[in-house]
């Protein structure tokens, strides 16, 4: 079959949906050897047994969205009584994993044979409480049904390294997961498998930090011994309030992570940006030194800790002063930096 009337077909036949099924597709007119072409064509991705979309909707989708839609196609024909567990949960209900794989992860009733779920899919054998178990209206017309948010940071807590766990923790409890309920999987021993684990993510999370990269800079400082950073410190400027990701009130010091707009689907405006500089002089002029790190620096913690240390460590009066007209020996206007009396 020639490019472009293959290219026709599919544009003509195409469901009303970004993933479609083997059967919606025969039934539209597209069969196995049409399906076959396209995908050796690039034209299709078969993203699974069963499941394809459109080369050029996979594109244009940011790599966060690539996960669910990868979920998409597993719930386009899975049995009803799966439920999607673990990052594949955190996903569904608007947290944002890190580092946690492009696998499809399910929990049922029974051990099921790895090979029997696929190669894309990760199967947990475990009994779930009904209240453990809750239904969300996914971007698809067919709800999910996914376990609880408190449940998902738990099997996340239990299976992944603390970053990843604790970047999720941090997430959940910011769409309002029972910290409570957390504490109680512990304290009653309903859990035991994984439990030391989960001790260490319920210490360490923290809602304050609000994107991947600020959770990720909260645990390296505490990794290198950087303490006493105040979560989203509020600083007054003449030009308004500032925020800083991190901050230290004694030595005048805030540190900024910059890479909300690479991983998540969001980019101040230029005015936003034009008005957050004139405070970050405000600043400057006030005496505080601001950091700015990015998800380079997180692979590379020497940087991070040479920058924060030795800014830490310097004494306030040798920061930047404001600087004070003073009258010169001869009668004439001078000017010179000098201390202020709270030690700026």
């Amino acid at each position: 079959m020639q490019s472009r009337k293959l290219d026709a077909l599919i544009s003509t036949h195409w469901p009303d949906t970004v993933i479609a099924t083997t059967t919606d597709l025969a039934r539209k007119g597209l069969g196995d050897r049409a399906l076959t072409q396209a995908v050796r064509s690039g034209k299709l991705i078969r993203l699974r047994r069963g499941a394809y979309i459109r080369t050029h909707d996979w594109r244009q989708r940011k790599p966060w969205e690539h996960e669910l839609l990868r979920i998409q196609a597993h719930h386009s024909n899975a049995s009803r009584r799966s439920v999607y567990s673990h990052a594949s949960a955190a996903l569904l209900h608007g947290c944002s994993p890190w580092n946690s794989g492009s696998s499809v992860h399910v929990t049922t009733p029974f051990s099921p044979a790895q090979a029997s779920s696929g190669d894309d899919v990760i199967a947990h054998g475990g009994l779930l409480e009904p209240w453990e178990i809750v239904e969300l209206q996914a971007t698809w017309p067919r709800p999910v049904r996914v376990t609880s948010l408190e449940r998902t940071v738990i099997d996340c807590a239990r299976t992944m390294d603390l970053e990843p766990a604790v970047v999720i923790a941090d997430q959940a409890l910011r769409r309002g997961a029972d910290q409570g309920l957390l504490q109680d999987y512990v304290d009653s021993g309903r859990i035991t498998r994984g439990v030391r684990r989960v001790r260490r993510v319920l210490e360490a999370m923290d809602a304050r930090s609000e994107s991947v990269g600020e959770t990720r800079t909260r645990l390296l400082l505490r990794k290198l011994g950087i303490q006493d950073a105040i979560l989203q410190l509020s600083v007054d400027t003449p030009l308004g309030q500032y925020r800083g990701d991190f901050g230290w009130k004694d030595p005048r010091v805030i540190l900024e992570f910059d890479g909300r707009a690479k991983y998540f689907d969001y980019a101040p405006t230029d005015e936003v940006i034009f008005n957050e500089r004139r405070r970050e002089k405000e600043l400057v002029e006030a005496g505080w030194e601001i950091i700015r790190i990015e998800w380079d620096h997180l692979s590379r913690p020497w940087d991070v800790e040479r920058k924060v240390k030795s800014a830490l460590e310097r004494r306030p009066y040798e920061r930047r002063k404001p600087a004070v007209p003073l009258l010169g020996s001869n009668g004439t206007a001078g000017w010179q930096r000098v201390r202020r009396a709270d030690g700026a």
